[in-house]
């Protein structure tokens, strides 16, 4: 799951804690709320620290080098 994933359960669980009255019989949705943004919290705090690994192993902007292809140059004679 992306960022946008988490970001997504993060305000859903919000959505459900504090700004519904929905009652179900044997479910407490607050509960679920705390659930869905515990877990969305958990996938951002792994998503930055996975991009940050791979930003810390790959360098910061490393230079690329292009491959020197031979020119053909036409030479005219006059």
């Amino acid at each position: 799951m992306g960022l946008g994933g988490c970001i997504l359960l993060i305000a859903a669980g919000a959505i459900l804690t504090f700004a519904s009255d929905w009652e179900m019989r044997g479910v407490d949705l607050d509960v679920v709320g705390l659930i869905l943004m515990a877990a969305g919290l958990i996938g951002v705090a792994t998503y930055t620290s996975i991009a940050r690994r791979r930003r810390l192993l790959m360098g910061p902007h490393e230079p690329v080098v292009e491959e020197d292809r031979p020119h053909h140059h036409h030479h005219h004679t006059y």
